[in-house]
C-alpha cells in the first residue's frame, strides 16, 4: 500500500485541501442565509444550482482539459473556485450567490476529472481497487474535518471564505509542481438514461432516489440544524456525524447485497432510511442532543449506501464490459437527483418547518420501498452466483468509473452523454 500512497501522494494531498474548504463550504452558505432570515425555497434554489453546475460540468468540463491540458485546466478550475468563494463574502444577494454556486459546482466537477484521470493513468489492474479505496477515504474524510473550519472565530463574516479560497489556492501546489507527464485522456461513453432503465428500472430509480435524498442534505441540513438552534458548532457537529456515518456504515451494509438478494437489500435500505427519517424528527425531543447524532450517523449510513448497492445492482444485469459505462450514466443520474432535491426539500420545509427536511426523505426513501417491490414482482431475482461484488464508490463524475476493479483490465473510456469524446490521446501541457 505504501508505494501505491508514494505514486499519488500529490493527488491525495490536493483532494485533501480541495475538500477540506468546499465540503464546508456548501455549509456556510446554508448556515449564512438562513441566518440572514432568508426562506428555504430560496435556499433550496442556491443550493440546486451547485448540483446544476456540477451535472453540466460533468458533461463538458472535459472539452477545457481536453484544450489546455490537465495542470493548465486544474489550475483554470481552482481560480475560478478560489474567486467565486470570495464573491459569497463581498455581496449577499441571491441571484449572485446562485450564480457562484453555479460555477463553482462547473469548475469542482473539472476538478474531480483532473484528478480521477490522473488516478485512473496511474492504476494497473492490481491496484486500482486501492486507489478507489485511498482516494474515497480521503475525499469523505476530508470533506467532514472541513466541517469543524465552521468553528472559526469570523466576526466579520468574512474569515471562513477566505480560509476556502486560501485552501483551494493551495490544493494547486502539488498539481503544478508535479513532473509526471500528463495522463491519458479517458474515452468515456456512458450509457443514456432509457438503456439503464431498461437494464436495470431498480437501479435507475434507486441512484436517482439516492441523489434526492443527498442532495437534499448536503444542501438543506445546515438550515435545518440553525432553525434548531444547533448553533454554528452543533451545525458543524452534525453535518460531520452524518458524513462519517455515512463512510462507515457503507462496507458492512453493502456487503449485506453479496449474501441476499440485492432487490431486498435496497428495499430494507429504503425502508430503514424511511424510519430513521421519522426518528431523526423525534430524536432529540426524545433523547435530546445524544441520540439525536447517533441517529444522524445512522441515517447517513444508510442513505449513503444506497447508492453504490444500486450501482451493484444495475451491474448484475449487464455485461461486465459495459459496466465503465453504466457507471458513468448512473452518476449523471444522481447528479439530476441531487439538483432537484434541494428544490423539492425546501418546499416541503417552507410549509412542515426544518423537521420537514426528513419528511421529504422519508417520503423519497419509501418511494424507492414501493418501487422495489414492484420490480420484486415483476422479474425474478439472478441467481446468487451472477451477482458481482459489492463496491463503495465515491459520486463525483463518470471520469472515476474506470477505477472500479469490477470492469476490465484495461478500460478504454469516453467521457459522453450521449455523443461527445475526449480522445484517446495526450492533453497538450
Amino acid at each position: 500500500m505504501l508505494p501505491i500512497v508514494r505514486s499519488i501522494s500529490s493527488l491525495l494531498t490536493a483532494v485533501a485541501l480541495l475538500m477540506l474548504g468546499s465540503g464546508m463550504l456548501s455549509t456556510l452558505v446554508g448556515v449564512r442565509l438562513t441566518a440572514t432570515g432568508v426562506g428555504p425555497v430560496a435556499i433550496g434554489f442556491v443550493m440546486a444550482a451547485y448540483y446544476a453546475g456540477l451535472t453540466a460540468g460533468s458533461l463538458f468540463g472535459y472539452r477545457v482539459i481536453a484544450k489546455v491540458g490537465h495542470i493548465r485546466a486544474f489550475s483554470a478550475f481552482a481560480s475560478v473556485f478560489s474567486a467565486a468563494t470570495l464573491g459569497h463574502a463581498l455581496y449577499l444577494s441571491l441571484p449572485l450567490w446562485a450564480v457562484l454556486r453555479l460555477a463553482e459546482g462547473f469548475c469542482m466537477a473539472g476538478l474531480f476529472m483532473c484528478i480521477e484521470s490522473w488516478l485512473n493513468d496511474r492504476a494497473t489492474s492490481r491496484t486500482r481497487g486501492q486507489m478507489l479505496s485511498l482516494y474515497m477515504i480521503t475525499l469523505y474524510g476530508a470533506m467532514a474535518i472541513g466541517q469543524q473550519l465552521l468553528n472559526l472565530d469570523d466576526p466579520t463574516g468574512m474569515l471562513r471564505f477566505i480560509a476556502i479560497s486560501m485552501l483551494t489556492s493551495l490544493a494547486l501546489v502539488p498539481v503544478a509542481l508535479t513532473r509526471k507527464a500528463p495522463p491519458l485522456l479517458p474515452d468515456i461513453a456512458s450509457f443514456g438514461i432509457r438503456r439503464l432503465y431498461e437494464a436495470s428500472p431498480l437501479g435507475i430509480f434507486g441512484t436517482f432516489v439516492s441523489g434526492i435524498v443527498t442532495g437534499a442534505i448536503y444542501g438543506l441540513a445546515p438550515v435545518y440544524g440553525t432553525q434548531q438552534g444547533f448553533g454554528t458548532a452543533g451545525t458543524a457537529l452534525f453535518m460531520t456525524v452524518i458524513i462519517l456515518g455515512g463512510v462507515a456504515l457503507q462496507w458492512p451494509l453493502g456487503k449485506l447485497s453479496d449474501v441476499f438478494d440485492r432487490r431486498t437489500v435496497i428495499i430494507a435500505l429504503s425502508a430503514a432510511t424511511a424510519a430513521v427519517s421519522v426518528g431523526m424528527i423525534t430524536a432529540s425531543e426524545i433523547g435530546g442532543d445524544l441520540m439525536l447524532m447517533l441517529v444522524a450517523a445512522l441515517f447517513g449510513g444508510l442513505s449513503f449506501t444506497l447508492y453504490p448497492v444500486c450501482v451493484a445492482h444495475t451491474n448484475d444485469h449487464i455485461d461486465k464490459s459495459e459496466l465503465v459505462q453504466a457507471s458513468g450514466g448512473l452518476i449523471l443520474a444522481y447528479s439530476v437527483g441531487a439538483t432537484m432535491g434541494p428544490l423539492a426539500g425546501s418546499a416541503v420545509m417552507s410549509v412542515l418547518g426544518g423537521p420537514g427536511l426528513f419528511a421529504f426523505t422519508g417520503a423519497g426513501a419509501a418511494a424507492a420501498v414501493v418501487f422495489g417491490l414492484y420490480r420484486t414482482a415483476k422479474r425474478a431475482a439472478p441467481p446468487s452466483e451472477a451477482q458481482g461484488p459489492f463496491r463503495s464508490l465515491p459520486r463525483t463524475t463518470p471520469v472515476v468509473a474506470p477505477l472500479d476493479p469490477r470492469g476490465e483490465e484495461e478500460p478504454q473510456l469516453s467521457l459522453d452523454l450521449p455523443e461527445s469524446r475526449l480522445g484517446g490521446r495526450r492533453a497538450a501541457e
